[in-house]
């Protein structure tokens, strides 16, 4: 016997709701289902549920839309335009949108229309599982809501929190929830904590499993986001460093990877990180603190570097073109990260923006990108798309690598300066070797590279 099958006959099958069909509860609904659990997925954006009633992904995420087919052809995933089927559920995933205010806290307005209609229609003992990024308290306001909801109702089901933060990661977000690090599980009731740790010994081992206090457990996910962009503008600012006196960042990074208390992770320099979590998690954070009469400043200051990381990128161009005014410039990669179509927060929205004010025209190539996305129409007949890292470079004054795809790693860099007007590859990554493209007759240029 494998050491899965041991867990999933540890594991006893249930019918779970998940409310949310984004990212997280698509990712949460499929690998519970591929368990066997039967799984009611609540989205109610018609287009979307009629993709996972074909078994398609909405979302473009490695491994996933094999598992929706499956759960779909196997009845355990069971696709809802409504809630009101999740009566018979005992437990409730809740993985809806937390967006940010305009001052950086939390919208709970979902996690509350969630909890009411719970509320309103539970009729059995049941656990709601608070999976969406909120910040402490959120799951006592929820709670009180589905009470505020059960009031004068002839059943009186009893109804009890868990939190439970997401640790998904865009690109492998399936084996992130398959194969955890370590699932976090904060609650006051004995009984239903043990009903959900249950269901994840489907996928963790014991010791791999944390249980705590809500409150603690809703700020493990925004210190883990915290300490991840933190290693990101600490080497950015150390790149710049590197600028300033002529020493190489990646050598740098070497030094700093094989320390064993410091690790290889989060450390390389560049244009600076983006997506729906580290942003709005850094905000909503400094939000917390706020509120409580305290602040985060090394927060804020992680903040403050990420921000201007992209913006430099126009200005190197400046410095080594001269003016942009008429010029073509080639950008590969237009997600905040490789491996995925995400481009929430994406720092290649700030320079796309830079580069065509300083009235340059702009040239997108991505693996997973057919058309400009439409948040850039505005920029009209100034942005356009190529079907190939090739086709785009035809013609271009200047390139600059934003992603990492493993793509732009590979290019052959003797055809890329016969197509090129001009001779500069701007790396944002720090993914090509500065020899290998000066070697071809390109001009490089890096983040903390002499």
């Amino acid at each position: 016997m494998t050491r899965q099958s041991r867990k999933e006959e540890r594991s006893p099958l249930h019918t779970i709701a998940v409310h949310g069909g984004g990212y997280v509860g698509l990712v949460v609904a499929a690998a519970l289902a591929s368990r066997g659990h039967t799984i009611y997925l609540v989205e109610p954006q018609p287009q979307r549920h009629q993709a996972l009633l074909r078994g398609a992904s909405p979302v473009n995420e490695p491994g996933l839309e094999a598992l929706i087919a499956d759960g779909v052809s196997t009845g355990h995933l069971r696709p809802l335009l409504t809630a009101d089927e999740t009566v018979s559920c005992a437990v409730h995933f809740v993985t809806v949108g937390t967006p940010p205010t305009a001052n950086g806290d939390t919208d709970e307005t979902q996690l509350n229309e969630v909890a009411a209609v719970i509320g309103r229609i539970a009729v059995q003992d049941s656990v709601i599982v608070l999976k969406s990024t909120a910040p402490p308290g959120a799951s006592s306001r929820m709670l009180a809501e589905v009470k505020r909801n059960l009031v004068g109702r002839q059943v009186q089901p009893h109804i009890h929190m868990v939190v439970n933060p997401e640790f998904l990661r865009a690109g492998s977000a399936v084996s992130d929830f398959i194969a955890p690090d370590r699932v976090v599980i904060g609650g006051s009731d004995a009984r239903a904590v043990s009903m959900i740790r249950e269901i994840y010994l489907g996928f963790a081992p014991a010791d791999r499993i944390l249980v705590m206090d809500e409150v603690s457990a809703s700020l493990v996910k925004y210190a883990a986001n915290a300490m991840l962009a933190t290693r990101i503008s600490f080497i950015n600012e150390f790149a710049a460093l590197a600028d300033a006196v002529g020493a190489d960042i990646e050598s740098i990074r070497s030094g700093l990877a094989l320390d064993s208390r410091i690790g290889p992770h989060h450390l390389g320099a560049g244009i600076g990180y983006g997506g729906s979590c580290l942003p709005k998690d850094l905000a909503s954070l400094q939000a917390i603190a706020r509120s409580e009469g305290t602040s985060m400043r090394i927060a804020a200051a992680v903040e403050q570097v990420n921000h201007e990381q992209p913006h430099k990128v126009a200005r190197l161009l400046q410095r080594h073109l001269g003016d942009l005014s008429g010029m073509r410039i080639s950008i590969w990669g237009t997600s905040f990260k490789e491996g995925t179509d995400d481009i929430r927060q994406t720092p290649v929205a700030s320079i796309v923006a830079d580069v065509i004010a300083g009235g340059a025209s702009v040239q997108l190539y991505d693996p997973r990108l057919a058309t400009v996305p439409r948040e850039w129409a505005r920029f009209g007949p100034n942005i356009s798309c190529a079907t190939s890292a090739l086709k785009s470079a035809e013609g271009a004054d200047a390139i600059v690598i934003a992603t990492s795809e493993h793509e732009f790693r590979d290019v052959p860099l003797g055809e890329i300066r016969g197509l090129m007007r001009g001779r500069t590859i701007l790396d944002g990554r720090n993914l090509l070797d500065p020899q290998a493209v000066r070697s071809f007759g390109l001009v490089y240029i890096g983040f903390g590279r002499p």
